[in-house]
């Protein structure tokens, strides 16, 4: 069965870039162009991994990265964070709102790629670690949503 991505990216270029290469890769595809969408195709599509840009119209990749982990249904859904945003503050941030990798732009599709099999081929193991974080009481929430201009 093929496995389902959801790329949420803003920028139409990079987006249909993105999405032929996981196509030819032999991915079903999902896409959304705002934190909005995002959340929405992310509860409706059940992705089995998401690729996350952090500047986004209408809800930033913080706000949708904490949602998602908030959320049953997707909280155990690896995510990667995909920006050219490539401070040690904002790896910290993503890290801390629910990412399970962190890559920065530019990047070839087929590294890409190569980090998106690496990651199903693991399976659940976020769904391991939260569950026993949960078990030792800790908290992954990040202060206040982070709301784009």
């Amino acid at each position: 069965m093929r496995k389902k991505l959801l790329v949420v990216e803003d920028n139409i270029e990079m987006l249909r870039l993105l999405r032929l290469s996981f196509k030819r890769a032999g991915f079903s595809i999902a896409t959304a162009t705002n934190g909005i969408e995002a959340l929405k195709k992310a509860r409706s599509v059940s992705p089995d991994l998401i690729v996350l840009d952090l500047i986004l119209p209408e809800l930033d990749g913080f706000a949708v990265c904490e949602t998602l982990r908030k959320a049953a249904p997707t909280k155990s859904i690896p995510i990667i964070i995909l920006t050219g945003l490539t401070s040690e503050f904002t790896r910290l941030a993503g890290m801390e709102a629910g990412a399970t990798e962190f890559v920065n732009k530019p990047v070839s599709p087929q590294h890409l790629i190569s980090r998106i099999e690496g990651l199903l081929a693991r399976g659940g193991q976020l769904a391991v670690k939260a569950a026993k974080r949960e078990l030792a009481g800790e908290s992954a929430e990040v202060p206040a949503a982070h709301q784009s201009a």
